[in-house]
This record gives C-alpha cells, sequence and structure tokens, in this order.
C-alpha cells in the first residue's frame, strides 16, 4: 500500500506525489463516496489517499482505495448540479481570498460567502488586497475601506502587487511551511501572482476580457505547487460566484466572528438576528458598530439567495 498526496485532479485522473517525491497517474478503484458528502469529485487537490500501483504493459498506473482523513476542505455547490457539492480542495492550511476592487470588481457578497464557509470547515483565511499599483484615488479609498472592515473583524489583509512586486515577501512570509490557496474570480490575479512569487513555473494566465472586465478561465483545474521557499500552493479555477452549502439558519450567524461575539447578548438563544426583540446584533447595526455589507451578505445567506452565485454578476455594470 502506497500513499501520498493529490497534487492535481482533472475529474478521471489524479495526480499523486509520494514521500519519496514520485509521482504517479492515478484513478479511482471502482465508484467510493466519502459518507455524508453528495460531491461531483469524490477526491480533492490536497487530500491524503492510499493507492496500489498496477503494471499495465509498458504503464505504471495508481488506483486510489482510500481518502484519509481530511483535515478540512473547501466546499461549494456545484456550478451546474444544484443538489451536488464541489470540493475545491482539502487540508488547507491557509486561504488566501484575493480580491480587486475593478478589473474585475470583487463584490463583498462573494467575500463574505467564502469567509463564512472558510470559518465553518475551520481554514484560517487572509484577504489578499490584488493589483494595487492599479488604483486611481478613489479606488484606492474604497480598497482602504474594504480593508478597514475586514481588518475590523480579524481577518489579516495584505496588499500586493505581482507585476511591480509589492507585498510579495510578505506573502511568502505567510506562507512559508503551509499549504496555502488563492481563489477569487477569474481574472483577479492567482496565476500571475503564482508566478511571481516562483519565476520559472510558467502558469498560464490570461488578460482580462475588456469588454465586460471579466476574467476568463485560465487554470481549467485545481493543482498543488510545490514552491522553494518551503510552500505548497493550491491554484484553483476562477469563480463566478460561491453557493453555501448545507448550513443550518441557527448556525450561519456563527461564521459571522462579529456576530458570534454579540450572540451571548440576544435576549433569546436561539435568535438569527433578523427581526427578533433584544437583538445585539441589531443593536450593533443600528448604532454602526456592525458592518452593513456584512448584515447584507448574512441575510441573503439566511434567506438562501442563491440566485447569483452562478450568474453573471457584472450584468447589470453592462446595462
Amino acid at each position: 500500500m502506497n500513499k501520498g498526496i493529490v497534487y492535481k485532479s482533472t475529474g478521471s485522473w489524479y495526480t499523486v506525489k509520494t514521500e519519496d517525491n514520485q509521482f504517479y497517474q492515478c484513478r479511482i478503484k471502482g465508484k467510493f463516496r466519502i459518507k455524508g458528502i453528495k460531491s461531483t469529485n469524490p477526491v480533492a487537490v490536497g487530500d491524503c489517499v492510499e493507492f496500489d500501483i498496477e503494471e499495465t504493459g509498458d504503464e505504471t498506473v495508481g488506483r486510489i482505495t482510500n481518502i484519509l482523513v481530511r483535515k478540512n476542505y473547501l466546499i461549494r455547490k456545484s456550478v451546474n448540479l444544484s443538489k451536488q457539492t464541489h470540493i475545491i480542495a482539502s487540508n488547507i492550511d491557509v486561504l488566501f481570498v484575493l480580491v480587486t476592487i475593478n478589473n474585475p470588481v470583487t463584490t463583498t457578497t462573494f467575500i463574505d460567502r467564502i469567509l463564512v464557509t472558510a470559518e465553518a470547515y475551520d481554514i484560517p483565511a487572509v484577504l489578499i488586497f490584488n493589483k494595487i499599483d492599479s488604483l486611481s484615488e478613489d479606488t484606492q479609498d474604497e480598497q482602504l475601506f474594504l480593508q478597514h472592515v475586514y481588518q475590523s473583524v480579524g481577518y489579516p489583509c495584505l496588499k500586493v502587487s505581482a507585476t511591480e512586486q509589492i507585498g510579495l515577501e510578505e506573502l511568502k512570509t505567510m506562507m512559508k511551511d503551509k499549504t496555502a490557496m488563492f481563489t477569487g474570480h477569474s481574472g483577479v490575479g492567482k496565476s500571475t501572482l503564482i508566478n511571481a512569487l516562483q519565476p520559472g513555473l510558467d502558469i498560464k494566465t490570461k488578460e482580462i476580457s475588456e469588454g465586460h472586465q471579466q476574467g476568463q478561465h485560465t487554470t481549467t483545474f485545481a493543482e498543488m505547487y510545490d514552491l522553494d521557499f518551503g510552500a505548497k500552493i493550491i491554484d484553483t479555477p476562477g469563480i463566478r460566484g460561491f453557493g453555501i452549502v448545507d448550513m443550518e439558519k441557527e448556525e450561519i450567524g456563527d461564521y459571522f466572528p462579529e456576530f458570534f461575539s454579540l450572540k451571548e447578548q440576544c435576549r433569546f438563544n436561539n435568535c438569527i438576528h433578523k427581526e427578533e426583540p433584544g437583538c445585539a446584533v441589531k443593536e450593533a447595526l443600528d448604532n454602526d458598530e456592525v458592518f452593513w455589507s456584512r448584515y447584507h451578505s448574512y441575510l441573503q445567506i439566511l434567506e438562501g439567495d442563491d440566485d447569483n452565485y452562478r450568474t453573471d454578476i457584472y450584468a447589470n455594470e453592462r446595462k
């Protein structure tokens, strides 16, 4: 029996790296599903797996027989199959959410959906404000305000520019000796940033579509890379929206840290911070101690408003 970590998934083939740095192309043995997870991809990048090696003619092929217990994983609703889920990656030490103010626009709703899921699955998250060299005076103010919002909640934030080499050393320090993951909309510069962190990787990148300031997918499948400063990075396909998976209404507020810290002050212990009297979160909102953008995101998730997660979020801007 061999053990290794999944470095790449194409849906049918999995690239697995063993402890002695050998790579094997593997398939799944038969049809196995992880108990309790209806996922389009039972095996994800970052998974620790056990596999057998089979010789078929001149080829050596692995057969994955078992997935070891995951520390955590990032999951969202599958775009085309609303009842199915998609595990983006697993066993993540730190999740970097790449945010761009424009080129393309990253909405607070999108950011908050990812952060809520990260909180639910115990993944530490950091916000990376990318392309800061391209900001005008107005967009710079917007960036500073967003940074203030999320730092106030407790999320570390970092300003970077891959093209101008700004913030890269700080980012490397945050990543050292960790398995990190980059996520964000298509076009926010994930692959460009990884290439800047380690020149020579040459991950494929593509310019933003000028017609509507929307990114085009360049990374087709999630893939992990070993970086020479002692980090692993999982590069993921750009996503348009983020569908929340299986959260009870009573627990959603727990994944907003600023709401959770006020929960004990609510009159009712099952308060969902909507219309109940004596709600400490609503009181804090009225006193400008909670940000309206965060509360708006909370209500959207609470009410199951997932219509937007798989639609074109820039459609209104083009009308």
